[in-house]
């Protein structure tokens, strides 16, 4: 297994949509496997696998406090959302230190693919709920971010370019 690189935002390439996945092979598990991986290491509860420029509809998720419920979505799609809806205050691997309140669903049923191909359902709520339909949106070419007002998204974009700008200087000053 090996750590991939997550992309930040305003990182054009987090905007592509991403394509269902066709095949279910060892490359898909080792994908799987990275994913995760990097999920644990960042540390986060989520990534979606455009978030490390691969764009397919790929998906990991562990909410639990042990780190001992992996889960993997592959080709996810909602088949329903509650009208009751919650306002969690969200983050993203993808923009590191930026959390704000966005209002989802508060539960949902999905539908996806395990790695070997096998279809599943699952009816969530609280931090799952919003987690699938966080991770579903990266799929989607969309960022917890977009949702917020266009001034909030304009001064967490301006920070994290200067953020950006800073580290490639400390990169530069190290070689």
């Amino acid at each position: 297994m090996s750590l991939l690189t997550i992309l930040r935002y305003p990182d054009p390439r987090l905007h592509k949509v991403a394509k269902k996945v066709s095949v279910f092979d060892t490359r898909l598990k080792r994908l799987a496997e990275d994913m995760a991986e990097t999920m644990y290491d960042a540390p986060g509860v989520g990534l979606a696998a455009s978030q490390v420029d691969v764009h397919e509809q790929v998906i990991v998720i562990d909410t639990s406090d042990t780190r001992s419920d992996l889960r993997v979505f592959v080709n996810p799609e909602l088949l329903w959302t509650s009208d009751e809806r919650i306002i969690y205050d969200e983050g993203c691997l993808s923009v590191p230190g930026i959390y704000d309140g966005v209002e989802r669903p508060a539960r949902v049923r999905a539908r996806a693919f395990d790695v070997d191909g096998k279809m599943f359902e699952v009816e969530a709520d609280g931090l799952l709920a919003v987690c699938i339909q966080h991770e579903m949106d990266h799929l989607k070419g969309k960022v917890f971010v977009d949702y917020l007002s266009p001034l909030k998204r304009n001064r967490i974009k301006a920070r994290m370019l200067k953020e950006e700008r800073e580290l490639q200087r400390e990169k530069k000053r190290a070689s």
